[in-house]
């Protein structure tokens, strides 16, 4: 695997679902010779949807990888479901990658998911290009698509074509091809051969102002460009390119291409603007990590061969013949039969084989005995590393950022039909917990059942459905219910004591804790306040460690997860004599459940982003359904006979709401929905869950 590491780009397509996320990626495929036809996602024909899951539902589950090469450029390209129920697929892979293409529907425009992806790019510090699709789709609407581009996203499109009409083929302006502005040419396609034009004479100065504004929008980042427009000089393609790539690795603006990938028109230019403005390895900055001996200490690892190997595992897909390990490198080399450390387990790994991906398996013929930085490929042979987990040198130790999932929000239960199939059952539970991070099982301990959870109904009956079809289980299955966490409603300030006799000794201890409910904490927080000198560290770290662990557990309503919650140990007393570990424990644990009860018990319910698109002859009906589920109306806007509703309802009273929907809109509407946060719920709802 010897390359230029200038030459590599691992790029990622990420994007709304029905966006055309994977028909992109099949012309890619097509266009650089790795495929001899374009796969179509209605034929189940596609190279990255190869699950039968994906194939009968038509939209991408499993994030995938392919390699191929356009350009002079070696790509890796990860295409990822754009269904908000599988958003962990795209969060692991905006992880590791260096740069994404984000594609939009003409017709729809800036979704909600569309929204999340964004968010998630921005948060891995991701550089992007845009690609507005469909632009032969009825109701296809490029300046529209830029404004809310502008207004949604707070993004920086920087438009390098424009489209030569838009619509079907049977309206007075179909899509016939589009203008690129740097080239300042028509683009045609027949038989996926570009053909360059001059611009039609009824284009010309639509398409001269648009040019101006791309070139006074790179003045700002080109004292060159500048100077030569001031006076007034040709600006060479060669600088305008240079210009643009700069700014797009530095993040302060997204390219913007436009087209149809269903015919294979535009996707050219975006394989071209990936070699041209997205980054390799080398452009990005040095990954940052820390000294697991010394959490204060950064490591920075560069993208170098001669560095100390380090990556970062970020897909695991369980095998018999041993777990395949996607894992991502940033520097150094590593070679089949190698020893790694795993610093969070404090693990040495072995690395038996490693494998070129192609699709979501291991690559035919396509073993592989050396791996350096920029590489994505599967390791075969680590047995403790999870998703998220470095693996690097073990001489020259790093931990690098793992990876935040979203909490599940839903769950059901499920019993295997005989006790034979228990233990079949819970070793297939387990598999699928390390292949994805935001599927959760675990046994109810008050019911005895088996309670899975994850990001929506949907991923759920996925989950099911492997269960009965690839595993063959026998097993029943519950109706989903919402999964509902726990708080206190104020403040509170509780001491608990220790004053109990023990295997023969009098124990003592005596701790005061601050329990404070904190919107911006996801989980418990637990922290120390009581000075070194007060009391033996032993002693604190088994308060601390207790109250960690009650934190983990359940509260008072329905032993439900325990959330937005800080916890703040102020002061502890103990005896020399009567003191130990225990006694502290006890005193621990007891301070938190009086501050439980004490501090009110709040049930808290998951609040969902609800995105709706219906013709307007429905909207008051809409309105008056969401308002029936305790819903309420953010933001709705009308676009030539649609109308787009954004909404916020609670998940417990959206349960079949596709169905619904259907119902409503004699099938014509569309809706999307995805986790927003968790919210005090009624007091009827939470009186249902009292003992």
């Amino acid at each position: 695997m010897k390359r230029d590491i200038r030459t590599l780009r691992n790029i990622g397509i990420i994007a709304h679902i029905d966006a055309g996320k994977t028909t992109v990626t099949e012309q890619m495929l097509f266009l650089s010779g790795t495929k001899h036809r374009a796969g179509r996602v209605d034929d189940g024909s596609t190279t990255t949807d190869d699950d039968p899951e994906e194939q009968q539902r038509g939209i991408t589950i499993y994030s995938a990888c392919v390699t191929f090469q356009w350009g002079g450029v070696n790509v890796n390209l990860l295409d990822t479901p754009g269904h908000v129920d599988f958003t962990a697929e795209v969060e692991r892979c905006l992880r590791v990658l260096d740069g994404a293409v984000v594609v939009f529907s003409a017709r729809e425009g800036v979704e909600a998911q569309s929204e999340t992806v964004w968010r998630q790019a921005d948060r891995y510090g991701v550089p992007r290009l845009t690609f507005i699709n469909k632009m032969d789709r009825e109701g296809a609407d490029f300046p529209r698509v830029l404004q809310q581009m502008r207004q949604r996203l707070q993004a920086n499109p920087i438009v390098l074509q424009i489209p030569y009409g838009q619509g079907p083929a049977h309206t007075d302006q179909p899509f016939r091809g589009v203008i690129d502005l740097v080239k300042q040419k028509l683009l045609t396609y027949k038989d996926n051969q570009v053909v360059e034009n001059e611009i039609p004479a009824e284009m010309a100065d639509e398409a001269q102002l648009w040019r101006e504004q791309l070139l006074e929008s790179l003045y700002d980042y080109s004292e060159e460009m500048a100077m030569l427009a001031m006076e007034e000089q040709p600006i060479e393609v060669a600088l305008i390119k240079q210009t643009l790539r700069k700014a797009t690795l530095a993040r302060q603006i997204q390219p913007l291409l436009c087209g149809s990938a269903l015919h294979g028109m535009g996707v050219q230019g975006v394989l071209d603007a990936v070699a041209d403005y997205l980054p390799s390895p080398a452009d990005r900055p040095p990954v940052t990590g820390t000294d697991p001996t010394d959490k204060n200490r950064p490591v920075e690892r560069a993208a170098k061969i001669d560095e100390p190997f380090c990556s970062v595992v970020f897909k695991i897909l369980p095998a018999k013949t041993g777990d395949q390990y996607w894992i991502r490198v940033y520097s150094g080399q590593l070679k089949a039969n190698s020893r790694l450390l795993c610093p969070s387990k404090d693990k040495k790994e072995n690395v038996a084989q490693l494998w070129q991906i192609h699709a979501s398996k291991k690559e035919r013929d396509g073993q592989i005995e050396l791996v350096g930085p920029g590489d994505i490929v599967c390791a075969i042979g680590p047995r403790y590393a999870v998703t998220g987990d470095t693996l690097c040198d073990t001489r020259e130790v790093i931990q690098l950022e793992s990876i935040c999932f979203p909490e599940a929000v839903i769950e059901m239960a499920i019993e295997p039909e005989s006790t034979s199939e228990k233990d079949k059952l819970l070793e297939v539970l387990e598999m699928l917990k390390r292949q994805d991070p935001t599927f959760r099982a675990k046994e109810n301990s008050d019911t005895g059942q088996m309670l899975i959870a994850g990001m929506g109904e949907l991923h759920l009956e996925v989950i099911k459905h492997r269960l009965l079809r690839d595993f063959k289980l026998n097993v029943k299955v519950h109706k989903p219910r919402v999964s509902y966490r726990e708080t206190i409603a104020r403040a509170v300030t509780v001491e608990g004591q220790c004053n109990r006799i023990i295997n023969g000794q009098q124990l003592f201890a005596k701790v005061k804790i601050e329990m404070q409910p904190r919107d911006e904490i996801a989980t418990v927080e637990v922290r120390s306040m009581v000075p070194p000198e007060k009391i033996p560290n032993e002693w604190r770290d088994a308060a601390i460690n207790e109250l960690t662990s009650r934190g983990q557990g359940g509260g008072t309503i329905g032993s439900f997860p325990l959330s937005k919650l800080r916890v703040k140990l102020v002061d502890a007393e103990g005896a020399v004599e009567n003191s130990n570990e225990i006694a502290f424990a006890i005193a621990a644990a007891d301070a938190f459940e009086k501050g439980l009860v004490e501090g009110g018990p709040v049930l808290l319910e998951p609040i969902m982003k609800l995105s709706i698109s219906t013709p307007d002859e429905y909207y008051g009906d809409f309105i008056g359904d969401i308002s029936k589920r305790r819903g309420r109306i953010v933001n709705s806007d009308n676009r030539g006979g649609t109308t787009f509703i954004d909404a916020e309802a609670p998940l417990a009273e959206l349960f079949g709401y596709s169905n619904a929907m259907r119902s409503l809109s004699q099938g014509r509407a569309g809706a999307s929905m995805e986790p927003l946060e968790y919210q005090p719920a009624p007091p009827e709802v939470a009186k249902t869950f009292a003992y």
